[in-house]
Protein backbone atom coordinates (compact mmCIF):
# COMPACT_ATOMS: atom_id res chain seq x y z
CA UNK A 1 0.00 0.00 0.00
CA UNK A 2 1.81 3.61 -0.88
CA UNK A 3 1.84 6.06 2.01
CA UNK A 4 0.22 9.00 2.06
CA UNK A 5 1.29 12.28 0.90
CA UNK A 6 1.34 14.29 4.33
CA UNK A 7 0.68 18.53 3.88
CA UNK A 8 4.21 19.36 3.89
CA UNK A 9 4.98 17.16 1.54
CA UNK A 10 2.17 18.29 -0.94
CA UNK A 11 3.52 22.26 -0.24
CA UNK A 12 6.54 20.78 -1.44
CA UNK A 13 5.79 19.48 -4.53
CA UNK A 14 3.01 22.22 -5.87
CA UNK A 15 6.09 24.13 -5.19
CA UNK A 16 7.98 21.87 -7.85
CA UNK A 17 5.23 21.76 -10.45
CA UNK A 18 4.13 25.16 -10.28
CA UNK A 19 7.79 26.49 -10.41
CA UNK A 20 8.79 23.95 -13.77
CA UNK A 21 5.37 25.08 -14.99
CA UNK A 22 6.31 28.81 -15.10
CA UNK A 23 9.65 28.46 -16.37
CA UNK A 24 8.24 26.50 -19.46
CA UNK A 25 5.57 29.12 -20.05
CA UNK A 26 8.44 31.77 -20.08
CA UNK A 27 10.09 29.56 -22.77
CA UNK A 28 6.79 29.38 -24.09
CA UNK A 29 7.28 32.90 -24.77
CA UNK A 30 10.74 33.49 -25.61
CA UNK A 31 9.95 31.20 -28.39
CA UNK A 32 6.59 32.75 -29.43
CA UNK A 33 8.10 36.34 -29.76
CA UNK A 34 11.34 34.44 -31.62
CA UNK A 35 8.38 33.96 -34.01
CA UNK A 36 6.73 37.21 -34.02
CA UNK A 37 3.75 36.51 -32.11
CA UNK A 38 3.63 38.82 -29.91
CA UNK A 39 0.19 38.26 -28.37
CA UNK A 40 0.73 34.49 -27.44
CA UNK A 41 4.35 36.16 -25.72
CA UNK A 42 2.69 38.05 -23.77
CA UNK A 43 0.19 35.25 -23.06
CA UNK A 44 2.64 32.74 -22.22
CA UNK A 45 4.53 35.39 -19.85
CA UNK A 46 1.14 35.85 -18.17
CA UNK A 47 0.69 32.51 -17.51
CA UNK A 48 4.47 31.90 -15.96
CA UNK A 49 3.81 34.87 -13.34
CA UNK A 50 0.48 33.08 -12.49
CA UNK A 51 2.28 29.58 -11.83
CA UNK A 52 5.33 31.45 -10.24
CA UNK A 53 2.82 33.31 -7.63
CA UNK A 54 1.20 29.75 -7.14
CA UNK A 55 4.59 27.82 -6.29
CA UNK A 56 5.46 30.83 -4.04
CA UNK A 57 2.42 30.73 -2.12
CA UNK A 58 3.53 27.25 -1.38
CA UNK A 59 6.27 28.48 -0.10
CA UNK A 60 5.00 31.02 2.18
CA UNK A 61 3.11 28.96 3.51
CA UNK A 62 5.78 26.05 4.72
CA UNK A 63 7.68 29.57 6.36
CA UNK A 64 5.08 30.35 7.95
CA UNK A 65 4.14 27.34 9.91
CA UNK A 66 7.86 27.11 10.35
CA UNK A 67 7.65 30.91 11.95
CA UNK A 68 4.36 29.25 13.95
CA UNK A 69 6.72 26.64 15.92
CA UNK A 70 5.33 24.16 13.44
CA UNK A 71 9.56 22.40 12.65
CA UNK A 72 10.08 20.40 9.34
CA UNK A 73 12.70 18.55 8.42
CA UNK A 74 15.29 19.41 5.32
CA UNK A 75 14.47 16.55 2.84
CA UNK A 76 16.54 16.47 -0.59
CA UNK A 77 13.24 17.16 -2.22
CA UNK A 78 12.49 20.82 0.08
CA UNK A 79 16.21 21.67 -0.94
CA UNK A 80 15.14 20.50 -4.80
CA UNK A 81 11.98 22.61 -4.40
CA UNK A 82 14.02 25.48 -3.26
CA UNK A 83 16.43 25.24 -6.06
CA UNK A 84 13.76 24.82 -8.27
CA UNK A 85 11.96 27.57 -7.26
CA UNK A 86 15.06 30.30 -7.13
CA UNK A 87 16.51 29.10 -10.89
CA UNK A 88 13.15 29.87 -12.51
CA UNK A 89 12.69 33.05 -10.76
CA UNK A 90 15.95 33.71 -12.23
CA UNK A 91 15.19 32.46 -15.49
CA UNK A 92 11.74 34.49 -15.84
CA UNK A 93 13.20 37.37 -14.94
CA UNK A 94 16.51 37.35 -17.23
CA UNK A 95 13.45 35.67 -20.52
CA UNK A 96 11.22 38.73 -19.31
CA UNK A 97 14.06 41.12 -20.59
CA UNK A 98 15.21 38.89 -23.92
CA UNK A 99 11.18 38.82 -24.65
CA UNK A 100 11.14 42.95 -24.10
CA UNK A 101 14.34 43.26 -26.31
CA UNK A 102 13.16 41.11 -29.21
CA UNK A 103 10.27 42.81 -29.50
CA UNK A 104 12.28 45.99 -29.83
CA UNK A 105 14.29 44.65 -32.15
CA UNK A 106 11.82 43.43 -34.11
CA UNK A 107 10.48 46.61 -34.56
CA UNK A 108 13.61 48.13 -35.56
CA UNK A 109 14.28 45.73 -37.87
CA UNK A 110 10.54 46.22 -39.59
CA UNK A 111 11.30 49.78 -39.81
CA UNK A 112 14.76 49.20 -42.01
CA UNK A 113 12.77 46.66 -44.05
CA UNK A 114 10.11 49.46 -45.07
Amino acid sequence: MAEEINETESQIMQIIIYAGDAKKHAYDSLRDVNKGNYENADKEMKMAHESLVTAHNAQTSLLQNEARGKKMEITALFVHAQDHLMTSITEINLIEQIVELRKVVNTLLEGKNN
